[in-house]
């Protein structure tokens, strides 16, 4: 069954349909890649819109792939097709799949909102300064960047431990902090489609 979870509204909002529309395109994408009939792209609308997002990909329950775009460079539709392949063959993460594979997978797309930086003098401030189950939190100093999807608060619900794993995941260390520490904070609207309610592609 698919479902529809908006973390907070956009100022371009992507309307259910269009949602489900993204969420059936991405798994043909994928079922085309393995040999099945080409997928439709959806045009017209937001669909010919700039955008960045984010698919995901799960499988039994374990994350198969993750990829995605903190900048639009591309169209609504462009996007999530290159990062639905990305995600389902390109991940460091990825297993081999079959076309029959297609339907085990959950397919999530995350339509990301244009970033705001966040104000703080320490790492304590910034840590006050998120919004758990709400930020997304992209994190840059140098040359080091990471993100994390408002998703990954359902994992790690503290706003100080969620702010030292982003540290990892940019390749810093956890106890690392500095001055020129730069976050962004953003929203997402998130469509998921299960495995469960799906027949063949």
């Amino acid at each position: 069954m698919t479902h529809v979870t908006t973390h907070i509204r956009r100022a371009i909002c992507i309307d259910d349909a269009t949602g489900r529309t993204l969420l059936g395109f991405a798994r043909a994408t994928i079922a085309e890649a393995m040999g099945g009939p080409a997928a439709q792209h959806p045009k017209g609308g937001d669909f010919d819109a700039p955008a960045a997002t984010f698919v995901t990909l799960h499988r039994s329950g374990r994350l198969h792939g993750c990829i995605g775009s903190l900048e639009p460079r591309r169209t609504l539709a462009a996007d999530v097709y290159g990062n639905t392949r990305a995600a389902a063959f390109e991940d460091p993460r990825c297993t081999p799949i079959a076309l029959r594979d297609v339907v085990s997978m959950d397919v999530e797309i995350s339509v990301l909102s244009p970033f705001t930086p966040i104000t703080f003098d320490t790492e304590a401030d910034a840590a006050a300064a998120l919004r758990p189950g709400v930020d997304g939190v992209f994190l840059r100093w140098g040359a080091y960047r990471g993100t994390f999807l408002p998703q990954v608060w359902d994992d790690l619900p503290a706003a100080g431990e969620f702010l030292r794993q982003l540290k990892l995941k940019a390749g810093l260390r956890v106890d690392f902090w500095a001055p020129d520490v730069h976050l962004d904070r953003y929203t997402v609207q998130k469509f998921v489609d299960a495995s469960h309610e799906h027949g063949p592609p």
